[in-house]
């Protein structure tokens, strides 16, 4: 390994950054940016010796501030050439992805991308990426997206990831597509946990590094001290002397511009794109041999069917063609025809009749190929090596929703179907696996987020289920007197200002966190704890409270280690319901006193329904349905001194975080109740007394 001197001299000595001339300017008859794409694509057209020297004579480009967009002839000269096999030239694709810590900028920076080189119509800050409605609700990036831009004769397919740490399988997944990574970090937060993550797998499959220095118009920015970090980052990641001469761009993604250095022009993000085309390799493929290509990603059309995305690896594909899909063994999964090759251009899905090796693209004709599966030519006989993710860490038992409620409200309801569409999410969710033991399901992933939006989304769909509550997976290692049991460890980075820090730590410490660092920043502190998974579980939203929604939290798997013993008791009893009916605001009064309540009059109860927190560490059974004895007395006014205080209404995540292991979620379309596993109350004590466990299955 090189010192640390050699690898600073090689980052201060990188090469100035340099614009690329337009490669053609023959104008085209259609505006629309789907269709030029798509006569890019399949039209094999040979340019006149006139058009050609012109095209490879250097111009200097220029960014206007006043049109942000590119004008009409630049669109019209960003048309590439094809080959002679009818395909875009391999030298001509660059094939790039964003990887970033959350809400660091990539989204809005691909965005930017799109609209600034017309390849989409947008208003301005509009995230036409996250376009699912949970993505849109949240804020965050959930699944990757590809999108596809043309500029200077350049196809550019850019894929957008998620930042947070339980989507980290769909970083993974997608990487196997691309050349390149552009990594945006924040001016001011600069490298956090996930930024380490995404980029420690960008090198191992030796991917050169573009940085792009989000936020830095922001007056917090500290841009000096985030590249030193980003530099340490990159050695301790052991980078080589490649992927260390990466360029950094500086920009501001919100305001639509980047530049080479700060004091640069600030007008447009046609830079990075600049840069791109210069740094980024073409894919390293051959077209010459039978067609191959790995499945990363499964969409459905109401009109095709499955469609399969992935790079083509080798050979050329065309519409017509028959093909195969080898799975993970090598074995023979489903065979058929291509019916639909799909590109990307802005926003839009374009089909074609023809593609070759190095193109990102949606294949359709076959059903029953999964991710991670080669879809070939007859002739190949070997499937393509694909990246196994990280493994999960946490499990969650799904059941059929049996409470005395159950089954009035949603649209599925059987564990039948509930088997179903958790194996159908297993299918394009790699980071994800089902195991049946009987009629319930243990669903494993990598996070209480992962798991929130896969119920989240299953409710909305019409779906009727209970949960259990997230348990650590553990491992063992050694045989006899010497086995012990391993549990996952992670890396907890936490912003907070300093009169919150004491909270923090005494907190962190009670779940066997152990703090590693302690940096002011300002008005600041930041915080890095080593702390088992299982500390972690419920903290996040008891951490929101401590700091008034003032800091922020990121966490990443370390690795595993020896079980550090149990964790003290955080939460108090529960107070369950032992009536059936609606509640009463008679009941709920004498009920108050005695603990937090999460429902109100008018609320439908059961036995074993869990109502509320009580104040001390035992459960308490109470009657919330109780109403007032009629009397032959009337008097006016008298209920109208009835006060019950607002009830916080907790989430699914929250809810996920709260429940304790004898205790289940039930998840309906509408509302989301907690209840206790056994819902007979003589039958809980005795399990209580005889230290029975709820069958939740061994971990």
């Amino acid at each position: 390994m090189f010192s640390n001197s050699i690898c600073r001299l090689s980052v201060a000595t990188r090469p100035c950054l340099r614009s690329l001339a337009c490669l053609r300017s023959a104008p085209v008859s259609s505006t629309s940016p789907a269709l030029r794409f798509l006569s890019s694509a399949i039209t094999p057209t040979r340019p006149s010796p006139a058009t050609t020297t012109q095209a490879r004579s250097p111009a200097p480009r220029h960014y206007s501030a006043a049109a942000p967009q590119l004008e009409a002839e630049d669109i019209e000269a960003s048309i590439q050439e094809t080959g002679l096999d009818g395909c875009v030239e391999v030298e001509k694709i660059r094939n790039l992805a964003i990887i970033a810590h959350v809400d660091h900028g990539k989204t809005t920076l691909v965005d930017q991308l799109l609209r600034q080189s017309g390849a989409a119509k947008m208003a301005s800050g509009a995230r036409v990426m996250d376009s699912n409605d949970l993505e849109k609700e949240r804020g965050i990036t959930i699944l990757s997206k590809s999108t596809g831009i043309t500029y200077k004769g350049f196809r550019i397919n850019i894929v957008d990831t998620p930042g947070h740490a339980d989507f980290g399988g769909e970083v993974e997944r997608v990487l196997s597509m691309v050349d390149g990574v552009c990594l945006v970090v924040c001016g001011t937060e600069g490298p956090m946990t996930q930024t380490k993550f995404v980029l420690s797998k960008a090198l191992e499959k030796n991917l050169k590094p573009l940085v792009v220095m989000n936020k830095v118009d922001r007056g917090t920015a500290r841009p000096d001290q985030v590249e030193d970090e980003l530099l340490e980052l990159f050695i301790g990641l052991d980078a080589n002397d490649r992927q260390l001469d990466y360029p950094i761009l500086y920009a501001s993604a919100k305001d639509g511009w980047a530049t080479t250095a700060l004091d640069g022009s600030r007008d447009s993000i046609l830079p990075l794109l600049d840069q791109i085309l210069e740094h980024v390799p073409p894919p390293a493929v051959d077209r010459t041999t039978p067609f191959s290509m790995l499945v990363t990603q499964i969409e459905s059309d109401p009109y095709v069917g499955k469609c399969y995305m992935g790079k083509i690896q080798s050979g050329i594909l065309r519409v017509g063609d028959k093909i195969k899909s080898l799975n993970t063994e090598g074995k023979v999964a489903v065979e058929g025809r291509v019916t639909k090759i799909l590109l990307r251009a802005g926003l839009e899905q374009v089909p074609t009749e023809i593609a070759g090796a190095g193109d990102i693209v949606s294949v359709a004709g076959i059903d029953g190929a999964y991710v991670n599966h080669t879809i070939c030519d007859s002739a190949v006989t070997q499937p393509l090596p694909f990246t196994k993710v990280d493994p999960p860490t946490i499990s969650m038992f799904f059941y059929v929703n049996d409470s005395p409620l159950g089954g009035r409200e949603g649209k599925f309801l059987t564990s039948q179907v509930l088997r179903e569409r958790l194996l159908k999410e297993t299918e394009t969710n790699v980071a994800l696996e089902v195991v049946e033991h009987g009629d319930a399901y243990e669903v494993k992933g990598r996070g209480e987020l992962q798991m929130g939006v896969l119920i989240e989304t299953m409710r909305r769909e019409g779906f009727e289920l209970s949960v259990s509550p997230p348990r650590v997976i553990y491992r063992t290692e050694g045989t006899g007197k010497d086995k012990q049991v391993l549990e996952p460890v992670e890396e907890l980075t936490i912003d907070v200002e300093h009169e919150h820090a004491g909270t923090v730590i005494e907190k962190i410490t009670k779940r066997k966190g152990e703090m590693k660092s302690y940096n002011e920043s300002g008005d600041k502190a930041r915080l890095i704890f080593q702390i088992p998974t299982r500390g972690l579980l419920g903290y996040p939203a008891e951490f929101k409270n401590d700091t008034h929604g003032q800091g922020t939290i990121n966490y990443m798997l370390l690795g595993y280690e020896p079980y550090k013993g149990a964790l003290e008791r955080t939460r108090k009893g529960s107070i369950i319901s032992t009536a059936s009916g609606e509640t009463t605001a008679y009941a709920l009064v004498a009920i108050e006193p005695r603990g937090k309540l999460f429902i109100g009059p008018g609320a439908k109860v059961y036995p074993g329904m869990i109502i509320g927190e009580h104040n001390r560490e035992h459960d308490l059974e109470v009657n919330p349905a109780k109403s007032k004895h009629l009397t032959n007395v009337r008097t006016a006014g008298k209920d109208d001194s009835l006060r019950l205080v607002p009830v916080e209404q907790y989430g699914l995540e929250k809810m996920i975080a709260y429940v304790q292991d004898d205790e289940v979620i039930e998840i309906t379309p509408s509302i989301i109740r907690t209840r206790k596993k056994e819902l007979d109350p003589t039958k809980r004590k005795a399990m209580t007394r005889k230290g029975g466990k709820p069958d939740f299955g061994d971990i």
